[in-house]
Order: structure tokens, then C-alpha cells, then sequence
């Protein structure tokens, strides 16, 4: 990197962190937020712990570990800095709330809400920590904006394994990750500093009436995936009184239960002509396009047809792949905006990954709950810093060379088209070439 660039890149490394730094409070945690948010965006060739970014940075190890355990700095306080900082940066009128967990793969008992339950990361049962997250999705960028740990039960249930994880006693409670997806959108419609009008996520999200509800309820249009089983049934159901004995009271009537179908039969009984090809962006690999189709029916409550909703089908070109989601948009909502909507859910995918291999969030090694929260919070501030540096500078005007250590550190930057593609995938899935 020439020297001009390094010195850009380090003046807006210190004015970022210089916006934030009184989010931290005592003057202590303030100093030591900048060589940790530093090491996250330097250290890439061994694990982000608190040991081997000292060895790059100057300041202890001790001293890292002690920044996200023991230092009473308010998480909730940076994210909400952080929304607002990036409301004027990635609000857009096509831009989409994205929910989404990802798992963490943990061993023991003691690191805080590790059970043994699906992990995503590992494709199996196993011991590991989830968190679930809010994404905002749109053509101006994407950013993980806000998180939540989840506690299985098991974790609920014993306040003292709770209590020696550093839990705070109002969080004892348990909460299902669709509620806590909801307490996040929630939050951030509170703050009103980043909108958007659309939700989507995975099916953990979709096939949960209650969280559709709550979507629906908080006046956000969504489009949910379901699962392939989803039941729903026409517009028109028809209803047939059951034989009634003469005796007690009266079966109330039930609809035909042979016009109940599965999301996937009705998406096997579609003629061709129904269905549209539509590319809904442009990702790493190249066009994302496949085909869709859509239609209104009504939803099944308590086995019963219930409100009317687009069911959107989509698959690969060759048929592959298939998905399927519910949406409560209008009636008149274009098939390519449903589309548009449903697709956004893949950026938070990606997001992970990038985040997980550029910046460490899956990197820490704390156990207790200010732990894990200290650092998903730095973690995002990272990222929040390289999608300014994008946006700023430009795709074309992005540096192409890492800095190599930002002052004080000892060169251990990541390879400078790692840093040129992590700053331009961030702000809208164009990575530059090597």
C-alpha cells in the first residue's frame, strides 16, 4: 500500500472509532475498544483471541480479555449508535429486515447457553452457543445491526449455572429465538433510525403463526420461508356439516379436508405458464435467477383454513432446490417484488461467513454473557467501519493493499484482496477483482 492510502486508511480508522469511543464510558474501556476493534480488522492469520491479537497490537492480553469480560460498557448503547449511524448510510425504500440464527460451536457446559442442539456450522447435533440475529438488507449495502443470545431451557431452569455465567437476573427468562427475533425488530422500529418496510427469513421464523402475527401486528409486510408440509387451503373452502345424532349439541361445520394441500403440492400442480423467470440480484457466483410462481390461499390455524396469504413458490431453473414462503403483502404486490423480498434473505447468509473468516465473530474465547456480547458488538462495529470505508471511498477508489498493521501493530493485515472484496461485498455484493 502506498504510504498516502495507509495514512487514509488510518485517519478514518481513528475518526471511526473516535465517533464511538464515549459509548464505552470509563476512560479505561475507552482505550482499550481501539486496539481491540483494530485487531479484529488486522489479525487474520491465526484465531482473533485475545492472545494473539496482543501479539500484534500494544497492548496485553490480559488487558483484551479483561475489555469484554470484566468492563461495564454498554452493548446496547453501541448498537444503537450504530443504527443510527448507518440509517442515512443503507435506508432505501427497497431495503428489508433479514432474522436469522447462527450457530457457534462450543465444548463443556460452562460457556454461556451452550447445549447440545442443532448446529448449523457443523450440519449435526451438537454442543454449541446460538445467537440470532437482524440483518438490514438493501441496494445501499447490508450490516448485521443487532443480536440476541439464545438460552435453552436447560439454562433457564438452573439460575445458578445462569448466575456464574454472568446472566443478568431480568434475562433468566426463557425466550424462543422467534422472540427474540421480534424483540429485535422491535427495538429497532423504537429507534427508528434504520428502516425498512419488508421482513424475510428462514423457515425457524416462517412456520411460527406467532411471529407472523407479531410481524404483521408491528405493520411490517413480510415474506417468510415455510417448510415443504405447510398445509393451506383455497380461498373458497368448502364446508360440510357432519351427521348429527340428534343428540347433544350440534357438530359445528368443517371444511373438506381433501382440499387441504401441502405447499408442495400445490407448487407440483402449477402449469408451466404460471411460473416466471426473474433474477432477483447479483451475488459473488454471478446472477441469482430462478423461477417463481404465486398464488393466494389461506393459511391453516388450529387445522382450519385461516387468513388469506400469498404463497410464493421458487426453485432452481432445472427444477431444483425448491422453496417455499408466505407472505402477507397486498393483494396487488407485483410476483418480482415478493421475489426481490425473499431473496434478501441469502445477504445475511453470506454476512455470516465473511464476518466469521474477515473479522473473527466466531473467533472469541470468553464464556460468560458480557463476554459473548462485547464481542458480536465489536465484531459489528468491524464491519460497520469497512462498509464506511466502501462507501466512501469507492469500488474503484477502495484500497487494493492491506495497511500493514495499522500503527502500532505488527503487519499482520489480511491479504489486501480480502480487505479490498470484505469492503465491497458489505456494500452490495460487487467484490473487486484480485
Amino acid at each position: 500500500m502506498e504510504l498516502q492510502e495507509f495514512e487514509r486508511v488510518y485517519g478514518s480508522f481513528c475518526a471511526f472509532h473516535a465517533e464511538y469511543a464515549p459509548d464505552f464510558g470509563r476512560k479505561q474501556w475507552r482505550e482499550n475498544s481501539e486496539p481491540y476493534l483494530r485487531g479484529l480488522l488486522v489479525q487474520a492469520e491465526e484465531r482473533r483471541n485475545a492472545e494473539n491479537m496482543a501479539e500484534a497490537l500494544p497492548v496485553s492480553a490480559r488487558a483484551l480479555q479483561r475489555f469484554l469480560t470484566d468492563a461495564r460498557w454498554d452493548d446496547t448503547a453501541v448498537i444503537a449508535h450504530l443504527q443510527a449511524d448507518l440509517g442515512p448510510r443503507l435506508n432505501d425504500p427497497r431495503a428489508v429486515w433479514a432474522v436469522d440464527g447462527s450457530s457457534f460451536p462450543k465444548q463443556g457446559r460452562k460457556s454461556v447457553g451452550v447445549a447440545r442442539q442443532y448446529c448449523g456450522a457443523l450440519g449435526k447435533i451438537a454442543n454449541c452457543q446460538i445467537g440470532v440475529f437482524l440483518a438490514h438488507v438493501g441496494p445501499r449495502g447490508r450490516a448485521l445491526v443487532d443480536k440476541r443470545l439464545y438460552l435453552p431451557q436447560e439454562w433457564v431452569n438452573d439460575p445458578a449455572r445462569c448466575d456464574a455465567a454472568g446472566i443478568p437476573r431480568e434475562q433468566q427468562v426463557y425466550r424462543s429465538e422467534t422472540e427474540l427475533a421480534l424483540a429485535m425488530l422491535h427495538a429497532a422500529q423504537t429507534r427508528g433510525d434504520l428502516t425498512a418496510a419488508w421482513v424475510t427469513g428462514d423457515d425457524t421464523y416462517g412456520k411460527s403463526p406467532e411471529f407472523r402475527d407479531g410481524v404483521a401486528a408491528a405493520g411490517f409486510q413480510y415474506v417468510l420461508e415455510v417448510p415443504a408440509d405447510t398445509p393451506v387451503w383455497p380461498l373458497d373452502p368448502t364446508w360440510e356439516a357432519p351427521t348429527w345424532s340428534g343428540k347433544g349439541r350440534p357438530p359445528e361445520p368443517r371444511p373438506v379436508r381433501g382440499e387441504r394441500q401441502t405447499v408442495r403440492e400445490r407448487a407440483q400442480a402449477l402449469p408451466a405458464v404460471a411460473w416466471q423467470v426473474i433474477t432477483v440480484a447479483e451475488g459473488a457466483q454471478g446472477w441469482r435467477t430462478y423461477r417463481f410462481a404465486a398464488e393466494r390461499r389461506r393459511e391453516t390455524r388450529d387445522g382450519k383454513p385461516g387468513q388469506v396469504l400469498w404463497t410464493v413458490y421458487r426453485e432452481n431453473l432445472d427444477g431444483s432446490e425448491p422453496r417455499y414462503y408466505f407472505s402477507n403483502a397486498p393483494a396487488d404486490t407485483p410476483l418480482s417484488t415478493l421475489a426481490r423480498v425473499a431473496a434478501a434473505r441469502w445477504p445475511i447468509e453470506t454476512e455470516f461467513e465473511t464476518e466469521k473468516s474477515d473479522i473473527g465473530l466466531d473467533e472469541y474465547e470468553v464464556r460468560s454473557w458480557p463476554g459473548w456480547q462485547h464481542h458480536i458488538t465489536m465484531c459489528f462495529l468491524a464491519s460497520v467501519f469497512l462498509l464506511r470505508l466502501q462507501q466512501e471511498w469507492g469500488e474503484k477508489d477502495a484500497p487494493r493493499h492491506p495497511p500493514p498493521g495499522l500503527p502500532g501493530g505488527a503487519g499482520t493485515a489480511p491479504a489486501g484482496a480480502v480487505w479490498a472484496r470484505r469492503a465491497a461485498a458489505v456494500a452490495g455484493g460487487h467484490p473487486m477483482p484480485e
